[in-house]
C-alpha cells in the first residue's frame, strides 16, 4: 500500500520559494534605484495622489449634489491648492522665526557646549574624546534637526507649479480612472480590490494624523504660549508636521523647543516642556488615535519603524512624511494583488488571519456583476 502523497503548491516549495524571493529581491532592488534616482518627481507625484486620495470623500459629496463632472474637478483642484498654501505658508512663517530665533542662543549654545568640555576635561578625559563628544551633543545641531524637517517638507510644498500641474491631471482623470478601475475590476479582482484597500488604507491614516496633529499642534502650542516659551507658534506647526512621521515624531517635535526653554529660563523649564509635551502627545497619539485609525492600516510597529527609514532613505524628508502610504502602497502591490502571496499579510499586519479575503468593492464592479 502507497503511503498517500501530500501535494504542496508550487509556490510554497522551499526551493522554488527560495528562488523567487531572490528574483524578487533582485528585481526591488533595481526599481528602488530607478525609483532613488528620480526621488524628485516621485515625491510631488504620489504627494498629489495621496492628496487626491484623502480629499476624495469631498468629491463624493459633490457628486451627490449632482454636480457636473467638470465643475467638480476644478473644486476639487481649488481645494487641494488652498489646502497646499496654506501649509506652505505656515511652515514659511515657521521657518522665518526659527531662522530670527536661534541667532539670539548663541552665546548661550557656545557656553553650555564649552561647559560640557570642561567637565569632561576635569574628569580626566582626554582633549580628542572631548572633541568627538562635544561634536556629537552639539545642541545645535539638535536645532538644526528642527529646521530640516521644516524645510524639507517646505521644499515639496514650494515646488507648486510642478505639484499643481500633477493635481490638475489627477483631478480631471479621476472619473475616467474610477471607469477603467470599475471595469477592470471583473477581469482583476484581486488586483483592483488591492488598490482600494490601498486608498483606504491612505485615506484614513492621511485623515486621522492631519486631525490629531492639528489637535495636538493647537494643545502644544497653547501650552508653550502660556509657559512663555520662545518660538510657541514654530513648534506648535512641527508638532503637525511630526504628528505624521511615524514611531519617532515625538521626539523629533519635543527636543527642540525643551532646548529653547533649557536656554531661556533653565532645567526647571524644560522639564516642564518635556513632561506637558509627553503627557499631551501620550495620550492623544498612542491611546487615542491608534484606536481611531484602527486595524485599517495594517502594518506592524516595527514594520511601520523600518518604513520610515526606508522610504526616508530612498525618497527623501517627503519619505518620512509619506512613509506609510509609501509601505502601504507596496503592500497592495506586491501582497494583496497576489492570493498566493497573501500568506504574508499576518507578518505585516502582526496579527492572526481572520479576516476574509478582500472582495472588489461594490462602487468598483461593472453594471451586472453580482455582489
Amino acid at each position: 500500500m502507497k503511503p498517500a502523497s501530500t501535494t504542496v503548491p508550487s509556490g510554497l516549495r522551499p526551493r522554488s520559494f527560495a528562488w523567487t524571493l531572490l528574483l524578487g529581491v533582485a528585481a526591488l532592488t533595481i526599481a528602488l534605484a530607478g525609483v532613488r534616482s528620480i526621488a524628485d518627481i516621485v515625491g510631488p507625484v504620489f504627494t498629489a495622489l495621496v492628496i487626491t486620495i484623502t480629499l476624495h470623500p469631498i468629491r463624493l459629496w459633490l457628486e451627490r449634489r449632482r454636480l457636473p463632472g467638470w465643475a467638480t474637478s476644478l473644486i476639487m483642484l481649488v481645494a487641494a491648492v488652498l489646502l497646499l498654501s496654506l501649509f506652505a505658508m505656515a511652515l514659511m512663517v515657521s521657518i522665518a522665526q526659527l531662522a530670527a530665533l536661534v541667532p539670539q542662543y548663541a552665546d548661550q549654545i557656545a557656553d553650555g557646549v564649552a561647559n560640557v568640555g570642561n567637565t569632561l576635561r576635569d574628569a580626566g578625559v582626554k582633549q580628542e574624546q572631548i572633541d568627538a563628544v562635544v561634536k556629537a551633543f552639539d545642541p545645535g545641531q539638535l536645532i538644526d534637526v528642527a529646521m530640516s524637517v521644516l524645510s524639507g517638507t517646505l521644499g515639496l510644498v514650494t515646488d507648486l507649479l510642478f505639484l499643481i500641474t500633477v493635481l490638475l491631471f489627477i483631478a480631471f482623470d479621476t472619473n475616467s480612472t474610477r471607469r477603467s478601475l470599475k471595469t477592470l475590476g471583473d477581469r482583476f479582482p484581486d488586483p483592483v480590490a488591492a488598490l482600494d484597500n490601498f486608498a483606504r488604507g491612505t485615506r484614513s491614516y492621511m485623515g486621522v494624523s492631519a486631525s490629531f496633529g492639528l489637535v495636538v499642534a493647537v494643545i502644544d502650542g497653547v501650552a508653550l504660549y502660556l509657559l512663555d516659551v520662545p518660538g510657541a507658534f514654530v513648534w506648535a506647526v512641527l508638532a503637525f508636521v511630526t504628528n505624521f512621521i511615524p514611531n519617532v515624531g515625538f521626539v523629533i517635535g519635543v527636543i527642540p523647543p525643551a532646548l529653547i526653554a533649557l536656554l531661556d529660563s533653565g532645567l526647571g523649564l524644560m522639564i516642564t516642556v518635556i513632561v506637558v509635551y509627553s503627557v499631551i502627545n501620550f495620550v492623544i497619539q498612542s491611546i487615542i488615535q491608534p484606536r481611531v485609525v484602527g486595524d485599517s492600516v495594517g502594518l506592524s510597529p516595527t514594520l511601520t519603524f523600518l518604513s520610515l527609514v526606508f522610504w526616508t532613505w530612498v525618497v527623501g524628508p517627503v519619505g518620512a512624511l509619506l512613509a506609510v502610504p509609501f509601505t502601504l502602497l507596496t503592500k497592495a502591490l506586491l501582497v494583496e494583488a497576489d492570493p498566493g502571496r497573501r500568506w504574508a499579510l499576518p507578518l505585516i499586519s502582526g496579527k492572526p488571519d481572520t479576516e476574509p479575503e478582500p472582495a472588489v468593492p461594490a462602487e468598483l464592479q461593472p453594471e451586472g456583476t453580482p455582489e
